[in-house]
This record gives structure tokens, C-alpha cells and sequence, in this order.
């Protein structure tokens, strides 16, 4: 089926962050747009406001008549869907024309110019921020973000005329090797879905993979030292970033007073005077290679100065709910271990000389089981550590592993916590803090303005 001859779209699936930018994709041509997702959410309320129509109860009954029309419904899923699923049986015994949430993304990624953002980390701030350099220039962009962006209160963003579109390239489940960009940058190739790749090693080969998708003439960029054989095709420009080294990095940083300025190196026109809308280190990093992007699509330097300045995040990414001098409260997405590391770098550098305390909610069983040394030595990198139990997400439980093997390895400055999540409101009423960030990809960040009130209301 060509999309073109669609005119109903099912999601199976659909509250998740890729899907619902797909969702809202469909929406913006004007299709119908329904599914299903397993409990409702702000996202999903979101989405039913914008005109699609949703149930949140696995029950073929529930699908409307316009949705089991076979001559013209694309059913989209995610693989986080189990088999015995009963509307995902339907379709599939039924014969409809089904794909996977990076089967469709890699169709609109070769009808428009891809610029694309894999990489074990970094992937949704730098996506987000490309996006908006873009929308804010005159070049113009659609985008699938992995994150709502909080200059757009949105998760994708729509252009009539913009022959770009911007993509966060998914390394779970092979995802991203469903895209063809024209340019893409890889963050990091840090060991992670292990569940799905088995090995460390066929883990970075996905991302060599991913590096021959690049077209024919576009660009492949590279942060420096990444331990990766990088396969681009004839005719490919390779470049290479990095906070101080590579083809394009950062000079002369002035880090202080709650802001972040460097001057931008780059073989396609320095731009001096960058000034960070969220001021954390990492962000420079991310920043770089935002650019980067931006200025192969042809985005022009006042434009990028200007826009970089007004970047104002992604929520749960370095998302501030209180700064002062008394107290910072944030909530920070990181979910793997040097993700945590490059947070908590981060913050230090921000906040000399604060005490830093972290609730972490581990993300999955198996993570937690190939990764627990490695985040006992990052999350060692704080001054108070508050443990949760495990984020089950998608996984059944595993037997002897639980947030415990973290906690017997993680050796913080001062003291160390384990506590339920349901105790997190009681332990910061009674526990003062400095500054605190809430870590985690579960679903402790639903805590984390009433961690503000309650902090806030101490002052």
C-alpha cells in the first residue's frame, strides 16, 4: 500500500513517544488517526485532543468500523507489544497492511532529506535542538523527536515547504536501520540493549551498519574517539566533533553565573558567541553537533546564534523545576551508566562545589543485571545517593535482581538510601537537600513537581 491510498491509521502502541510524533504526522494530513495504548497519559490525552481517537483496553470490539477497512488502513506497532496481543492478532491473522514505528519513519526519511541523530546517549537533546535551530531559521523542518520539546510543547513538528526533516534514530530493536539520512551524527556507541544485541560487540556493529545507510552525498559525523569501524559509503563527507577537538568543536568557553558561551568551530563558518539556552556542560557537546546539522542544511550564522540561545530543553532532559541559590530541583532522563556520569560531570561543573544528592530509579531488569557495576561507580560520583526499586517497563521480573546489587557496589561521598518509591515524598520531607536531580527513564519523574513543592515550601 503506497501512503498515499491511506486514509485510516491504527497505532498499536500508541501513547509511546515515537509513535504518538507518528500519530501526529498522520493527524497534520488530515487522516483519521486511532489505537490503543495500555493506560492513558498526559501524551495520550494530548493526542485525543489533537482529533485521534483512542481506548486503553485491549478489545478488538473497541476498533472502529473506519479502522478495520483493509483497502485503506496502515496499522503501525511497536515492537514493545507482546505476541499474544489480541488487536495485534487481529490485524495480522486479518491481513492488513502492518509496520513496525521505524518501517514507516524510514519511508518518510527517504521522501524528504533525513537528518538523523543515532547514539547510545544524547540522541533526543541534540535531535530537539536541531529541530529547533532549523524551525527558527529560514531553512525550515519537520521533526520526529524522541522527547516533547519544550519550546513547542510537542514531540514533532510539521513544514509545508522544508524539504528537511529531522529524526532521532533508535538503536533498539535495530530500529534505525529502517532510515536512510542524507546526514546523521553518532553521539556514542556505549553498550546497551544487550537483551536485543546480546553482545557489546554486535551492539557497536549495528551502528557500523548504520553509518553505510548515509546517501550519496550527505555527511556522516562522528564524535571523536567512538569505537566504531564506520562504513560510509563513496561520496560521503565523514566529519568528526567533540567539545575541544574535532573537524567541529567548541573554543574559548566561558562557564559561570548560571550560563554557558563558547565560540563554535567549524570548516562551514565559525559562529563566535554561542550562548546556551540550558546551561549545562553536556549541552556543549550536544550543542556542537546540533550545529553541525544545521549548518549543512544551510541554516545562517545569526540565525543559529539567535536560536541556540532560545533553546529552552526537552522535558526530562536537564529539566529544572526549581534554581536558586538555595535549592535546584531537576529531572534528568539519564538511564544508563555513562549517561548518569556525563549528568553528574555535568552538574558538578555547574554547581561548584554543591552537594549533589540523586534519586535513581533503575530502568529494566536486564540493564540492571549487565550494568549494575558501572552505574555503582557513576552514581559513586555524587554526594548522597537515594536507590528505588526497578523499572520493570517491558520485563519480568529475574531472579536476584533487584536495585540492591547497585546499592552494595556504589560508594558516594556521603550517605546512600534504598527506599520504595513510594516512600520518595516522605524521604525528601525529612531529608534536606541542595541540589537534586531525579534520574531514571521510569516513571518516578510523575513525582518530581511535588519533590519541587515540597523543597520549595521547606525554603
Amino acid at each position: 500500500m503506497e501512503l498515499k491510498d491511506i486514509k485510516s491509521v491504527y497505532f498499536i502502541g500508541a501513547g509511546g513517544i515515537g509513535m504518538s510524533a507518528l500519530a501526529r504526522y498522520f493527524l497534520s494530513k488530515g487522516l483519521r488517526v486511532g489505537g490503543y495504548d495500555r493506560v492513558p497519559t498526559e501524551l495520550t490525552h494530548r493526542l485525543e485532543a489533537e482529533g485521534a481517537s483512542l481506548h486503553y483496553e485491549d478489545n478488538v470490539d473497541l476498533i472502529a468500523p473506519c479502522f478495520k477497512d483493509k483497502a485503506s488502513t496502515l496499522v503501525v506497532y511497536t515492537p514493545a507489544i507482546p505476541s499474544n496481543h489480541s488487536e495485534l492478532r487481529f490485524y495480522q491473522d486479518g491481513g492488513y497492511e502492518l509496520h513496525k514505528r521505524a518501517q514507516v519513519l524510514g519511508t518518510l526519511s527517504r521522501a524528504l532529506k533525513a537528518l538523523c541523530v543515532a547514539g547510545t546517549h544524547g540522541k533526543t537533546t541534540t535531535t530537539t535542538m536541531a529541530a529547533h535551530l532549523l524551525h527558527e531559521s529560514h531553512v525550515g523542518c519537520n521533526a520526529f523527536l524522541g522527547g516533547i520539546s519544550k519550546n513547542y510543547g510537542t514531540n514533532y513538528l510539521f513544514s509545508q515547504t522544508s524539504p528537511y526533516v529531522v529524526v532521532e534514530a533508535d538503536e533498539f530493536d535495530r530500529s534505525f536501520h529502517q532510515l536512510t539520512p542524507w546526514a546523521t551524527v553518532i553521539t556514542a556507541t556505549d553498550a546497551d540493549h544487550l537483551d536485543i544485541y546480546g553482545t557489546a560487540e554486535a551492539y557497536v556493529e549495528s551502528f557500523n551498519h548504520y553509518s553505510s545507510l548515509v546517501q550519496e552525498g550527505g555527511a556522516l559525523i562522528l564524535h571523536t574517539g567512538l569505537k566504531m569501524q564506520a562504513r560510509p559509503r563513496r561520496g560521503v563527507t565523514v566529519y568528526s566533533y567533540g567539545r575541544s577537538e574535532g573537524d567541529f568543536h567548541a573554543e574559548n568557553e566561558r562557564i559561570g553565573g548560571g550560563e554557558i558561551v563558547f565560540d563554535y568551530k567549524s570548516p562551514l563558518g565559525d559562529i563566535d558567541g554561542v550562548r546556551l539556552g540550558v546551561p549545562v556542560s553536556i549541552n556543549i557537546e550536544n550543542g556542537i553537533a546540533a550545529l553541525a546539522l544545521a549548518q549543512l542544511a544551510g541554516a545562517e550564522p545569526d540565525e543559529l546564534r539567535r536560536a541556540m540561545a532560545s533553546f529552552q530543553g526537552v522535558e526530562r532532559r536537564f529539566d529544572f523545576r526549581v534554581k536558586n541559590d538555595h535549592h535546584v530541583v531537576l529531572s534528568d532522563y539519564a538511564h544508563h551508566p555513562e549517561e548518569i556520569r556525563h549528568s553528574i560531570l555535568s552538574l558538578r561543573e555547574v554547581f561548584s562545589g554543591r552537594k549533589i544528592t540523586a534519586i535513581f530509579q533503575p530502568h529494566l531488569y536486564t540493564r540492571t543485571r549487565d550494568f549494575y557495576r558501572e552505574f555503582a561507580d557513576s552514581l559513586s560520583l555524587l554526594d548522597d545517593v537515594v536507590l528505588t526499586e526497578i523499572y520493570p517497563a517491558r520485563e519480568l521480573p529475574i531472579e536476584g535482581v533487584t536495585s540492591e546489587l547497585i546499592y552494595n557496589n556504589v560508594h558516594p561521598k556521603g550517605n546512600k538510601y534504598l527506599i520504595r518509591k513510594d516512600d520518595v515524598l516522605d524521604f525528601v520531607s525529612h531529608h534536606p537537600t541542595d541540589v537534586l536531580v531525579i534520574l531514571g527513564a521510569g516513571d518516578l519523574d510523575n513525582y518530581t513537581d511535588r519533590i519541587a513543592a515540597l523543597i520549595t515550601n521547606k525554603q
